[in-house]
């Protein structure tokens, strides 16, 4: 019996060697797995960080645009809409209150799309315009439709947006002649 002995443990041995090699083998493929889906995994959290970064900076150009719009609207309404701005106005914004201009706000001239006529109801009667109070009840009044386009533009970050507002604006006669002569 000791004789088988000697050559059992001799062939062991050789079984033992054999699976620390292919347990190398598994573990560096392990490693590599694992390796793989931390990369991943790293990528993936990137693209997202980017893409809502995109995001934020699309939603300050509109916010920006929306804005640009609002003061261009109250320009032309605080002159009695009696001229248009005879070339697109410009300004810049600083939505970060940091003292650094980071928009860009161009809008164009605003375009008139169409006008209805509409009779003007005193503080008595109802019209189904809807008019309301300070215009005169026997005065023929447009209800003008115009199209304010706004473009942004961020040197930084490469946004660039363009942004169409339609505004509704009841007009008298003399001041649809002068800014919306069309139907």
């Amino acid at each position: 019996m000791s004789a088988l002995r000697p050559h059992a443990d001799r062939l062991h041995g050789r079984k033992r060697r054999g699976q620390r090699g292919i347990s190398l083998v598994v573990g560096m493929i392990m490693l590599v797995i694992i390796t793989v889906m931390v990369t991943t995994a790293f990528r993936l959290s990137t693209t997202n960080a980017q893409a809502v970064g995109n995001m934020q900076f699309r939603d300050e150009a509109i916010a920006a645009a929306n804005k640009g719009i609002e003061q261009a609207i109250s320009t032309i309404l605080a002159t009695g809409f009696t001229t248009l701005p005879a070339a697109a106005t410009s300004y810049t914004l600083d939505i970060n209150n940091d003292g650094t201009p980071e928009y860009t706000i161009s809008i164009g001239i605003p375009a008139c799309v169409q006008s209805t006529t509409m009779t003007g109801a005193g503080s008595t009667g109802g019209s189904s315009a809807g008019l309301g109070g300070g215009f005169a009840a026997s005065a023929t009044y447009y209800s003008t439709l115009w199209d304010v386009a706004a473009t942004v533009t961020d040197a930084v970050s490469g946004t660039s947006i363009e942004i169409h507002q339609g505004v509704r604006i009841p007009l008298d006669a003399t001041q649809k002649l002068l800014v919306c002569p069309g139907p």
